[in-house]
């Protein structure tokens, strides 16, 4: 598989072989679908809660006699009927939200995102990325030059410069290969990837 490498001005200088594995793998819609559930699930943390008729501040004393008064029965006012009562199957903080994807599907569902993105052009391969200081300006600037504004950029190694440069840009996310996640790939409407970090990726997803 071959992908566009472009220079600094956002053409395309020549090309770099790539493993089809990785780039040439087709589309897996349900399979891309569990992965972005799972990621999504992994991140939320359980913080909610609610109060069952245990948590209630409320008597346990029966409100009325079982029988012969007229009026339905009732046990206690913390029941889930009575207003000011507690929930039935109250949220709880020890809730676990966590899917499970083994490793083989993660590979092939990553696969399956990245050669999507190559056919529709949004992928490409730089020799390398840097700027010259934490300077947003200039990053600003660099991007319009390669025709980018909506970009995920993709490093070997996360440099500090381009990190800081990128934090006052809202479309532009820079992250090291090794967490390139299937929501951030889907989303970006065009994936950069250092020839470093490609080299780290085949490494890993292959």
């Amino acid at each position: 598989m071959e992908l566009k490498l472009i220079d600094d001005k956002g053409q395309s200088a020549t090309s770099v072989s790539a493993p089809d594995a990785l780039f040439a793998r087709e589309y897996n819609e349900a399979l891309v679908h569990q992965l972005v559930t799972a990621y999504l699930a992994n991140a939320r943390s359980a913080n909610r809660a609610q109060k069952g008729r245990s948590d209630v501040a409320k008597t346990t004393r029966k409100p009325w006699r079982q029988k012969g008064t007229g009026r339905a029965r009732a046990g206690m006012a913390s029941s889930p009927l009575w207003r000011g009562g507690g929930k039935t199957f109250p949220n709880s903080p020890e809730e676990n939200f966590s899917h499970k994807v083994n490793r083989k599907m993660y590979r092939a569902g990553i696969g399956a995102i990245l050669s999507q993105l190559v056919r529709e052009d949004r992928l490409s391969v730089v020799e390398n990325f840097v700027v010259e200081g934490p300077k947003t300006k200039a990053l600003a600037q660099k991007l319009k030059d390669m025709g980018l504004a909506e970009v995920m950029i993709i490093t070997d190694d996360l440099d500090e410069n381009l990190y800081l440069s990128s934090r006052n840009l809202p479309l532009v996310k820079i992250v090291e290969a090794g967490h390139a996640d299937p929501v951030s790939l889907m989303r970006f409407a065009k994936v950069l990837v250092t020839r470093g970090a490609l080299t780290k990726m085949e490494e890993m997803l292959v």
